[in-house]
């Protein structure tokens, strides 16, 4: 339980809102680079395990990053029942790899991350996340702008992700979460596909960006199913959206998709199970009312600017 006792003497502070900060106390600093793209921290926190830091930003933690990283990969790979070929854009710790690595009808992975330091570092320090996932034979890593690689390619994916960090006016991913990105995505999309975008914050004081998000998504997809998952590392729980040509069944039978995962995985699963996917697929009523209200779409034209870095003291 909380109390008066405090063993930190590092935090790192992130700014939920212009008037919230989560602090995070670090008993240990096991990396740190500044990049071309990022300033990247590895540490050990003291609640939380070890975890990636980007720019302030908390990206993944070994302590509950199963909350996060199961609920983006795995109800889009069980809506389509037998992904063979998976595109992960971002993803450095390599726990997406992880999850959709636990498929046995995958096939094929490529993962295209533009910071290769990044995820050098995490191969080294976080162990814990990849699992090993780099090294198996179906994986392929592809250092690159994600822009540049879905211009160029013709290839088309079953299960595209989306798993870039939050797009900020300083950053160099705002341009990940426009409409023009989303339109490259459902180019390279399979026959029967479905696209999973990581899509921000659902505090209610954040709120208005994921659904300004979901509202862009539906300019592309005919169909965007916004669900969440309570990441407590985040100090927020989180949003995510599936994105599909074909309606998304939201009531699927929990015995049903538990003998899919008996027979199509490798087991392992923390969160997802037929009740947990049941109940996380019923879109809370404030945000379906957020979405109805904020109806403003992100393009290159009008980017997005969320709030906020973080910072350390």
């Amino acid at each position: 339980m909380a109390g008066s006792e405090v063993k930190a003497d590092l935090w790192i502070n992130e700014y939920i809102t212009p008037w919230d900060i989560y602090s995070h106390g670090i008993t240990r600093i096991l990396s740190y680079k500044k990049t071309p793209y990022q300033e990247m921290y590895i540490v050990e926190s003291g609640a939380y395990g070890k975890a990636l830091v980007l720019d302030g930003k908390w990206q993944s933690c070994t302590g509950d990053e199963f909350i996060y990283h199961e609920a983006l990969v795995q109800p889009g790979m069980i809506a389509h029942q037998n992904p063979k070929t998976v595109l992960i854009l971002g993803g450095g710790e390599g726990a997406t790899t992880r999850e959709v690595l636990r498929w046995n009808t995958v096939e094929r992975v490529m993962m295209i991350d533009i910071d290769g330091e990044v995820v050098q570092a995490c191969k080294d320090h976080l162990p814990e996340m990849h699992a090993n996932s780099f090294d198996d034979p179906r994986f392929e890593l592809v250092i690159a702008d994600a822009l540049e690689v879905l211009e160029t390619t013709t290839e088309k994916w079953d299960i595209i992700i989306s798993d870039l960090t939050d797009p900020i006016e300083e950053g160099p991913s705002f341009a990940l979460f426009a409409k023009e990105y989303f339109e490259k995505l459902q180019r390279v999309l399979a026959p029967g596909g479905y696209v999973i975008v990581q899509s921000g914050p659902v505090s209610v004081p954040n709120v208005k960006y994921h659904a300004r998000l979901i509202n862009t998504l539906k300019t592309v997809f005919p169909h965007v199913l916004s669900y969440i998952t309570p990441t407590a590392a985040y100090g927020s729980p989180w949003g995510l959206a599936l994105c599909t040509p074909q309606p998304v069944n939201t009531r699927p039978d929990p015995h049903t998709i538990d003998q899919l995962l008996k027979e199509k995985t490798s087991g392992g699963l923390r969160l997802i199970d037929g009740v947990s996917l049941l109940g996380m697929l019923q879109t809370p009523l404030y945000i379906r009312t957020a979405i109805e209200e904020y109806q403003e779409i992100y393009s290159l034209e009008t980017p997005p600017e969320f709030f906020g870095k973080g910072s350390k003291e």
